[in-house]
């Protein structure tokens, strides 16, 4: 940038925003740049899965998986589903830690298509590193050829790693966000997180949802380029209303995901709220804590977490990272079905197809939790 000691790394939003690097005490020299209406620092994001386990008994046939252990699919009639649709045609992006190309049931990751978004800059595939990415890509769109099938496993995996082997910061996750869209993504889940309570905004010289509008210029092209973004509510066990900065739940273009448990309700580490949360989903787990290491319930430890591939293998994670993916699967079903569908329009077959919600307005699941036989019987 002329007269400032910054240098752009990328343009966003045909040239809405950018995102620039320099000195950290001369922020606010940028204030100062023609056409520059504001500027804030770049900041890190986090993962979000709260509960992990490793089991050994794991049936070696896709039916019998589904039946033992995929209590998550079971409850959103997803085998029902699939035979409407499966994903064909489709492209859901996972925008994470990347994703494992050598697993079996992820054969249908496009790795020539997949990136790494490392300090602003788009550079090639390099795997996962973490297996968080795995396991949401497996939920969303793993193609049972060894043994897990996801919700829709006929769809195209583009991996889009922000944080695996990348710095992870806002800037990364808003380049993800444009990459998926650009590579022509139906869905792009976003299981990552970032909260910051009201009193912690006088740190950042009181930007009070200046982070949130950085995004909308990115949510907003997405949109215009027909990819929808799904996003998790965060594992805080916090209504998400009153001032907390919770990024990108509620910003036009992103659907907002709360996490359930095997009986539909609301799982102890969920965040909700009104205007954050579209839908719930499926994330492991139950109401408290100690339920979820009951032994004697319906769906015992760690059987109540949700099941799905991980690098070298498969694994249980629970947490609303694990719910998003399950709602990005069901968006590449509607796409199939209606491929002409705006964002707007899947999001609204989404809400529509929902059940286990007193009201379409529930503050902990919003329109309810996502039922895909119902949503895509609607469009078949």
């Amino acid at each position: 940038m002329e007269s400032t000691e910054f240098d752009v790394l990328t343009e966003l939003a045909g040239g809405e925003l950018s995102l620039v690097t320099g000195p950290e005490d001369a922020v606010d020299d940028l204030e100062n740049v023609h056409g520059v209406t504001a500027a804030v620092r770049d900041l890190a994001l986090e993962l979000e899965p709260v509960i992990e386990d490793e089991h050994d008994e794991i049936p070696d046939d896709p039916d019998d998986v589904y039946d033992e252990l995929l209590w998550d699919k079971q409850v959103q009639d997803v085998r029902e589903a699939q035979a409407h649709a499966t994903g064909e045609g489709t492209t859901v992006a996972v925008i994470d830690t990347g994703v494992d190309e050598g697993h079996p049931d992820l054969s249908n990751l496009d790795v020539d298509a997949s990136a790494a978004i490392i300090d602003g800059e788009v550079a090639s595939h390099q795997g996962d590193p973490n297996g968080h990415g795995t396991h949401v890509a497996g939920t969303a769109a793993a193609t049972g050829d060894e043994i897990m099938t996801g919700t829709a496993p006929n769809a195209t995996i583009i991996s889009v790693d922000v944080l695996g082997y990348g710095t992870g910061t806002f800037g990364d996750i808003m380049v993800g966000m444009e990459y998926a869209a650009d590579v022509g993504a139906d869905a792009a889940n976003i299981s990552l997180g970032f909260m910051m309570a009201p009193q912690d905004f006088a740190e950042f010289d009181d930007t009070v949802g200046m982070y949130r509008r950085m995004f909308e210029p990115v949510t907003n092209y997405g949109r215009r380029e027909g990819t929808l973004y799904v996003g998790s509510a965060g594992n805080d066990e916090t209504d998400l209303q009153g001032g907390w900065l919770r990024l990108w739940n509620g910003l036009s273009g992103i659907i907002g995901v709360s996490a359930t448990g095997p009986n539909d309700k609301l799982t102890f580490y969920s965040n909700w709220g009104r205007n954050d949360v579209d839908v719930g989903a499926p994330g492991g787990g139950y109401e408290t804590e100690e339920k979820t290491v009951d032994l004697g319930t319906e769906w015992p430890y760690p059987l109540n977490l949700v099941f799905s591939t991980y690098p070298g293998g498969y694994a249980w994670l629970a947490g609303t990272s694990m719910a998003a993916p399950q709602v990005t699967g069901l968006a590449a079903l509607v796409r199939e079905l209606d491929e002409g569908a705006n964002t707007q329009q899947v999001l609204q077959a989404i809400r529509q197809g929902a059940e286990a919600a007193d009201n379409r307005g529930d503050t902990e699941l919003g329109a309810g939790r996502v039922n895909a036989l119902n949503t895509v019987e609607r469009l078949d």
